[in-house]
Formats: structure tokens, C-alpha cells, sequence
């Protein structure tokens, strides 16, 4: 990352390195955190922030969840986000807000300590390597399973979450996997470490429901549009493991994956190993829409 740069925090925009915060700080103690992960791609000499509206929403769906509150509008936080761009120089970053319980106390009761806000933003390529969207990815399905329901909520994106995806990662990476399927409660396909899973089979695409402990994903609503305008019919349902092994195609979906192929799951092969025709077809249609090669028929892009 480029430390040269400026944070917004709380309304201010703080450098880099002194974006700091206490060390008895509640979300880091306790997890208490929410955050957003968004893209903006550069288009014609200006920038184009993917879904900037769905995420900020989503990011104020998470704080309620957690009866977090601050002291600006979804529109503030939005403008925000670009200023902060601005001031950093930049048209085409990874976009960091995170909503944190800050210094206060340390006890299981949060509402002592304040709600902070920081905003961040930096170059960043691919997630999962810089071949990974055009060659696929080897992926193995974890021994850890997604959070039950009524245990963490899997609809709001919060720090604490991501410690059940750190465990699947590191078990994936110590296996020689590039990521991981984690399984629900139930053992049915739940999703990736950070990104949402999506399965082509005789034609039909698959996707867990929301019911699999996921992430509602801003991408994968998108990757569904996208689907169902090429032609294709999207089912959300609950999807076996076993059906993993011998679907036609994989892919994962997220913000820092955008749309990566899986050519392989537990060492074994998805169709021939290779990204297939239907991934290929999703592919070309996200990237043309958020590259500005194509018209953004969608409203997608918040270009500036």
C-alpha cells in the first residue's frame, strides 16, 4: 500500500500513518466492526465506483443490525467516499469504509464506547492472483463450516465474521489451496473465504440462497442480472457438496475476486480444468459494463 496517502476519519482526513486508534479499543478487542469492500474503475480519464449506493446501504443494514449509529447520512457517506479519492489521487482503487466501536470501555456492552468511522482507499489488482480471473483458481472445501443460524449474522458484513473465514483461509493456503468452500450448518455449499459461489450444471446456473449462512452479495445480485440477461436460468437454492465435483463450471463472485473461475476442487478437475463458456460469457459481460467499453444499461457505475 501507498502510506503517502491521506484516511478520512470521523470527518477529517488524517495521513496515512497516523490513522491510528486506541489499543483498548472495543473492536479490537471484541470485534465490534462493520465494513465495506467496493471497487472503482477507471473510465475515460474518470472514475466509476461500482454499486457505490448498494454498498453504503448495505454497510448502514450491518450497523443496525449491531445498534451502531453515526453521525452521517448514507449521501455523506458516499461523498465522502469520493472525496477521499480525490484528495488520494485516485480513479481506480479498492475502497475501505469501516465502522468501528472505539475507545470507551471494555466490556461486552458496547454502548459506552464511541462509533467511529474511517474511509480508505488504495491501489490494489487481483485478489487471488494476477492470473486467477483469466485461468481459474484451485480451491478445497474447509473443514470449517459457516455460522449457524441465530449465532453470528451472516447477512451483516462485520470484523467478527471474518474470523471464521480466517481459519478456512489458513487451512486452505497450509493445504496448498489458493481459497476454500466453506460448508453451512448443514453441510450444504455455503461460500468462499471472501467471496460468494456460483455453479454451472446442464446448462442451469446455481447459487446458494441466502439461507446457507452468505453473504448477500452486491456481486452476486449483479453476476445474477447479468445471467438472466444472457439467457440463463439462476437458482438459489441449497446445493450439495457432491455436486461441486462434478459441475460443468465454478466461479467465485465478490469485490476483490470481481468473477474468478475455479478449475479445481480437492484436486479434482471442474469439467476439463478450464474456464468454461458460461464463466466466460459473465466475465466479458461485468468487465465491459465496469471497464466502459459497453453502455452501463444497469446504472452501476457512480462515475465522477
Amino acid at each position: 500500500m501507498d502510506e503517502s496517502g491521506k484516511i478520512w476519519m470521523d470527518g477529517e482526513f488524517i495521513n496515512w500513518k497516523d490513522a491510528n486508534i486506541h489499543v483498548l479499543s472495543h473492536a479490537l478487542h471484541y470485534g465490534s466492526s462493520v465494513f465495506e469492500g467496493i471497487r472503482a474503475y477507471e473510465i475515460n480519464g474518470k472514475a466509476g465506483i461500482f454499486r457505490l449506493k448498494e454498498h453504503v446501504q448495505r454497510l448502514f443494514e450491518s450497523m443496525k443490525i449491531y445498534r451502531m449509529d453515526i453521525p452521517y447520512t448514507q449521501n455523506e457517506i458516499s461523498n465522502a467516499i469520493k472525496e477521499t479519492m480525490i484528495i488520494n489521487n485516485l480513479k481506480e482503487c479498492y475502497i475501505r469504509p469501516v465502522v468501528y466501536r472505539g475507545y470507551g470501555t471494555l466490556g461486552i456492552d458496547p454502548r459506552e464506547s464511541p462509533t467511529n468511522i474511517a474511509i480508505a482507499v488504495w491501489s490494489w489488482g487481483q485478489y487471488l492472483g494476477d492470473t486467477a480471473i483469466e485461468k481459474g483458481i484451485d480451491a478445497g472445501v474447509s473443514s470449517w463450516r459457516r455460522m449457524a443460524p441465530n449465532t453470528l449474522p451472516s447477512l451483516a458484513k462485520s470484523g467478527a465474521n471474518y474470523m471464521n473465514a480466517q481459519l478456512a483461509k489458513l487451512e486452505a493456503t497450509q493445504n496448498n489451496f489458493d481459497d476454500c468452500i466453506m460448508l453451512d450448518i448443514e453441510g450444504f455449499v455455503g461460500e468462499g473465504s471472501g467471496e460468494n459461489i456460483f455453479l454451472a450444471k446442464d446448462n442451469l446456473i446455481y447459487t446458494p440462497s441466502i439461507s446457507s449462512s452468505i453473504l448477500k452479495g452486491i456481486t452476486r445480485d449483479s453476476v445474477i442480472k447479468l445471467a438472466k440477461d444472457l439467457g440463463y436460468d439462476v437458482i438459489q437454492e441449497k446445493i450439495p457438496r457432491e455436486l461441486l465435483y462434478i459441475a460443468d463450471e465454478l466461479f467465485y463472485t465478490g469485490t476483490a475476486a470481481e468473477i474468478t473461475p475455479i478449475r479445481t476442487v480437492d484436486g479434482i478437475n471442474i469439467g476439463d480444468g478450464l474456464v468454461g463458456s458460461i464463466t466466460k460469457s459473465i466475465q466479458n459481460e461485468f468487465f465491459s459494463i465496469v471497464e466502459g467499453k459497453t453502455d452501463d444499461k444497469y446504472c452501476w457505475l457512480d462515475i465522477f
